[in-house]
């Protein structure tokens, strides 16, 4: 597995800005439009929940569950982005992940945080 399978974020020509803090510096807010949320939910296959059964015998990472949960979080990230920009956004404020178990079937991810215009100052 590639530090692709391990990891996700923004690439550098993202057109919708996701920070986890308050502000961006050298930017200031000149619009608030709320919040905003990108939600999935996904369960694992019968082979993957096996194999993570037995693996969690002996111990060590679940690589397969791993990179399923990249993905979910990844998808959850894109959901918050395509709703940020469909409000007139260009960025997002204190995003956050929430995740939670779906009904014992799956598991939730739900990125939210603040849509916001800003400008350089």
């Amino acid at each position: 597995m590639s530090i692709e399978d391990y990891g996700g974020g923004q690439t550098a020509q993202a057109d919708v800005l996701v920070v986890t803090t308050n502000d961006v510096p050298g930017h200031q807010v000149t619009q608030v439009i709320g919040e905003v949320f990108g939600l999935t939910v996904r369960s694992r296959h019968l082979g993957s929940q096996i194999g993570a059964g037995l693996k969690s015998l002996v111990g060590g990472e679940l690589k397969g569950l791993t990179k399923t949960l990249v993905e979910t979080r990844n998808q959850a990230m894109e959901r918050l982005v395509e709703q940020a920009r469909a409000r007139g956004a260009n960025a997002v404020l204190m995003m956050r992940f929430d995740v939670s178990e779906a009904a014992d079937v799956g598991t939730e991810v739900c990125a939210y945080g603040t849509a916001a215009v800003i400008s350089r100052s």
